[in-house]
Formats: C-alpha cells, structure tokens, sequence
C-alpha cells in the first residue's frame, strides 16, 4: 500500500513520487485547501480557450495555453495562485488589496479561495497577454 505525503506520493521504495496529473495533486491536499483549490481550478477552467490544457510544471497545477498562463498550489498556511504574466498583479493591485502578495504570487487562505470575479479576470488578462505574445 502506498503511503501519502503532502503533494507526493511515496512509491513501493518509499521514495517520493511528484504527482504527475492535477488530480494526483489534489488527492494529497488536505482539506480545506483541497476543496478551495477545486473551486479555483474550476473557476480558471471556465473562462480559458478551449485549447487550454492543464500541466504539473515545477511541482504544481499549471494552464497552459501558448505558453504557462497560471498555477495554483496549497502550502502549509496558505494557498496561492501564480498569474505568470508581466504587469499582471500590477493591473489588479486595487483588488488585490487585503491579500498578501509577492514577485508573481498573490496569498489566500486555504479555506477562502480569491473571489471568482477576480481570478477570472486575471486569467483572462493572461490569455490575452499570450495571444498578443504569440
């Protein structure tokens, strides 16, 4: 049987694995992140091109379409998302008050995912940056 561990999975050897699909991600992610990261990929999931489609890059959930669009992950104390665009938490700084940022990483709680209206026009953003990119 094998054992879990927070976002990897321990093989036969007890070596750890990296998850290799989202939903191998998700399945260690304890609640109540778990549960917010759904909402947040299900909400990302509705406003992308249909020709987006969803990676494990540097360990966590990725779109991409032309290129990485944005990621999402749960930590010890606090989930994130991960807008992978230039400027972008410039342009949304006003609604982004009350969430803790860094370089590229805007901070919510694990049981409060960022509101839909927001994370929808950050991902939207995004797409329209790499389609001008391209």
């Amino acid at each position: 049987m094998k054992e879990k561990t927070s976002n990897q999975s321990r093989n036969a050897m007890g070596s750890k694995v990296a998850p290799k699909t989202v939903d191998e991600y998700l399945v260690d992610i304890p609640e109540p992140a778990r549960s917010t990261l759904k909402h947040i990929r299900a909400v990302i999931q509705s406003v992308v091109p249909a020709e987006t489609t969803e990676v494990i890059s540097y360990g966590i959930p990725m779109f991409k379409y032309r290129g990485m669009l944005v990621g999402y992950a749960a930590f010890k104390k606090d989930c994130s998302l991960f807008p992978t665009g230039s400027g972008v938490l410039d342009r949304f700084e006003k609604e982004l008050r009350g969430f803790r940022s860094s370089k590229g990483t805007i901070h919510f709680p694990s049981d409060k995912p960022l509101p839909d209206a927001l994370v929808k026009k950050i991902v939207k953003a995004r797409v329209k940056e790499n389609r001008e990119w391209d």
